[in-house]
């Protein structure tokens, strides 16, 4: 489905909104050496008002036990990827809120995952703590055992349970399905198919190839504020000036695109062009400046190769993307976009999931309450490098925790990105001690730079209503 295909209810926009900085995006791409794909020339607002944001839903433990009903144990959420469990045995728990969950091979097809409700039907012991590879799940505490497929295997002593039905004494589980190497779960058996609810994302995901993706970085933080406030710092470009001014230079921050579509609940989008500077240091600035700064910050675009007489950076920068990704993936890219090469394409899946767009490494984030404390919560950050022509990669690695006092630059492999969420950690804390603090009801938001927050408020309320 494409945002021609949608109906057009009063209310939705395809134009830009008046007084956006130019170029906008669509005139950069208008300008590419190689045009982006159709679903990027395309531009889609919802007029979605301009109330303000209760702040309470950032602290309330009344809002938090909520959003544990209505929410975590209503919708789809992504638990692992399929080669972080490629062996029969293969699990990870995922952890979420009160509810925790065995997700587990248990055979050797591609669809042979299921997920179980951590927990012994004994006197309710977790089975597992950690992910690994088991033969079989058995309770540490009296030693009640499970198959691989939930099915009741050994119970110590049976003599004194004869009144326990065996058939009917399975682990319970939660839904399981796999979209683009993801594995993605879901409590609510009676809520709508995985497919369903990702609605137009698998469609312009399409030629981006994530199943044929490996996880090769991994990184998780507790973090000083509200699961949704760490969300919303990562998916608006209004901040950087101000939290992110080293990557003004390069980075078309005001020229980026907000995208939200008619009838769409769980996907929006932005994207921000790079290799062009911010519309806020003028049409006079030097492209040198552009181009040997990105270099600086991202060592990924440098290159011996001398810089074409007339070469914009944009076009070089896409041009040293194509050669790099071809060498490093096998595979000939040399037709990709500029945009592809080059850009931050980034989409939202309701609650928790982003997902960056393109060919080469694609990045994404996941955002989680930490247990039952609504003013904390884990951030995750991981990298997906392509496989080889042949789909063998490297062993992913397991999740690098760090400590609350780690920051993200010790971990060398995510480069310049650290710096950026480091910098971010900080705002974070002080906006969840801000609000707090303030005497004003609701947060304020821009009505297009932050449309995106916006319209996840509008689907949290959306299930926070329903019965």
């Amino acid at each position: 489905m494409t945002d021609r295909d949608i109906d057009r209810p009063a209310g939705h926009l395809t134009i830009g909104p008046d007084g956006r900085p130019t170029p906008s995006l669509q005139d950069i791409y208008a300008q590419d050496k190689i045009a982006p794909p159709d679903h990027m020339r395309q531009e889609s607002r919802v007029e979605m008002g301009n109330d303000d944001i209760p702040v309470e839903r950032y602290f309330s433990k009344a809002f938090h036990d909520l959003e544990i009903e209505k929410v975590w144990r209503k919708t789809w959420q992504w638990a692992c990827r399929l080669e972080d469990i490629p062996n029969v045995g293969d699990h990870i728990v995922y952890n979420i809120a009160h509810d925790s969950l065995i997700v587990v091979r248990t055979g050797a097809g591609k669809a042979d995952i299921r997920a179980f409700v951590n927990s012994c039907l004994h006197r309710g012991t977790m089975l597992r703590k950690e992910g690994g590879c088991v033969k079989q799940f058995r309770c540490p505490f009296h030693g009640f055992t499970w198959n691989l497929d939930g099915t009741l295997k050994e119970v110590p002593g049976a003599w004194d349970f004869k009144h326990i039905d065996w058939k009917d004494f399975n682990l319970p589980e939660a839904r399981v399905d796999i979209w683009g190497g993801f594995v993605f779960i879901n409590f609510d058996h009676e809520g709508e198919d995985l497919l369903s609810y990702l609605e137009i994302l698998p469609e312009h995901f399409e030629s981006f190839d994530l199943e044929n993706r490996y996880k090769a970085i991994h990184v998780a933080k507790v973090m000083p504020c509200n699961w949704k406030l760490c969300a919303e710092a990562f998916v608006e470009a209004y901040h950087v000036p101000f939290a992110h001014p080293q990557s003004l230079p390069y980075y078309g921050d005001s020229n980026t695109q907000y995208d939200t579509w008619p009838g769409v609940r769980h996907i929006n989008r932005m994207i921000s062009a790079q290799g062009v500077p911010s519309p806020s240091l003028g049409a006079d600035f030097d492209p040198e400046k552009t181009r040997t700064l990105m270099e600086r910050d991202t060592p990924f675009y440098k290159s011996a190769e001398p810089v074409v007489n007339g070469q914009t950076p944009r076009e070089r920068f896409a041009e040293i993307a194509r050669k790099k990704i071809s060498k490093s993936s096998g595979r000939d890219v040399s037709g990709i976009s500029d945009a592809v090469a080059l850009d931050l394409i980034q989409y939202t899946v309701f609650p928790n999931f982003v997902q960056f767009g393109g060919v080469g490494l694609a990045a994404g984030y996941r955002f989680r309450p930490y247990g039952d404390d609504p003013e904390r919560s884990i951030m995750e950050m991981f990298f997906l490098f392509p496989k080889a022509e042949d789909g063998s990669h490297p062993t992913p690695p397991g999740i690098v925790w760090l400590t609350e006092e780690q920051p993200w630059s010790t971990v060398e492999a995510m480069g310049s990105a650290a710096m950026v969420v480091d910098q971010d950690t900080d705002n974070l804390m002080r906006i969840q001690k801000g609000l707090r603090t303030s005497r004003k009801p609701g947060a304020t938001l821009a009505t297009y730079q932050e449309s995106r927050i916006r319209h996840f408020h509008r689907t949290l309320d959306a299930y926070i209503a329903a019965e």
